[in-house]
């Protein structure tokens, strides 16, 4: 994670001052104050965070904490929250469900005083502080605490990154989905999003990212190419002659600039002209004239 200071200071029991006393096991009854520990709760009666910001919990590592768990047991409580008359996680969903692959039929539980809108922001430390987000999770993460009402910096402090590290973020929602599930599978790097968020047409994007993935490009170089194109495009910009005055003409234009996602020029008018689409590159000129011949 870049730029990382240490998340809340005291780590994620700070955030946690409301912890209640533990409770009856058997079902939201009396308190109990034995000193035995977390209480043990029903595994059946957790329910998962609504608000996890984990999209993707791997397999592999499941499978593997839940053998440990089989021969160990469950060594770290969940934190969890009341909710009517069964319980909600608030932190430790990937211990729940390994703990559930592993037969367990309860698991020791801190049951905390949780505001269900803090639900988001504490599994977001939990998960931040173990590295276990992928940068598209915390892009998800920072734009749902955003559209609580937090700003960016405001954010930042309350996770321990930069105001600029959640703004980068929260940018690569702008990719085509196909791009953002790259990035969430490792496939493309945080570095290779951003030099593709130098390029504003998705299509361009896509074919950038198509290159990446073919020949194995290292960031810089996709950042390269990425200035390129949109020098590119730039120059194209302030060379392109005035729109057609003829309303009809100018759909056709804008028509043709959608389907092929490039520029359009047109020269003349409604009864006699010129059309000239612009290219950049080899690959460009093939993509585009497939579209026009019907290949694409």
């Amino acid at each position: 994670m870049p730029n990382r200071r240490s998340p809340l200071g005291r780590g994620i029991g700070a955030l946690l001052p409301g912890a209640a006393a533990p409770v009856d096991p058997a079902g939201l009854g009396a308190a109990s104050h034995a000193e035995a520990g977390p209480p043990q709760i029903p595994i059946d009666a957790i329910d998962p965070n609504p608000d996890q910001p984990r999209r993707h919990f791997d397999p592999g590592d499941l499978e593997q904490l839940s053998g440990s768990i089989e021969r160990h047991g469950l060594l770290q409580p969940v934190v969890l929250r009341r909710a009517g008359n069964r319980y909600e996680l608030v932190v430790g969903e990937r211990r729940w469900r390994a703990a559930r692959a592993a037969g367990l039929a309860s698991i020791p539980a801190v049951v905390a005083d949780v505001d269900p809108r803090e639900r988001l922001e504490l599994a977001l430390v939990e998960n931040i502080q173990r590295r276990d987000l992928n940068p598209m999770e915390l892009a998800h993460a920072f734009r749902a605490l955003a559209e609580s009402g937090a700003t960016q910096e405001e954010i930042g402090r309350r996770v321990g990154l930069d105001q600029s590290s959640v703004a980068n973020h929260i940018r690569l929602l702008g990719l085509p989905r196909e791009i953002q599930e790259d990035v969430e599978t490792g496939r493309l790097t945080t570095g290779h999003a951003k030099a593709l968020l130098q390029v504003s047409s998705p299509e361009r994007q896509r074919h950038l990212r198509d290159r990446i993935l073919r020949d194995g490009l290292p960031v810089r170089a996709a950042e390269e190419l990425a200035r390129n194109l949109g020098g590119a495009v730039r120059s194209a910009r302030r060379r392109a002659p005035r729109s057609p005055q003829d309303p009809n003409l100018q759909r056709v234009v804008d028509s043709l600039r959608q389907r092929l996602q490039t520029r359009v020029r047109v020269q003349g008018d409604a009864s006699r002209g010129r059309i000239e689409i612009e290219y950049f590159g080899g690959e460009d000129l093939q993509r585009i004239a497939g579209i026009l011949l019907g290949d694409a």
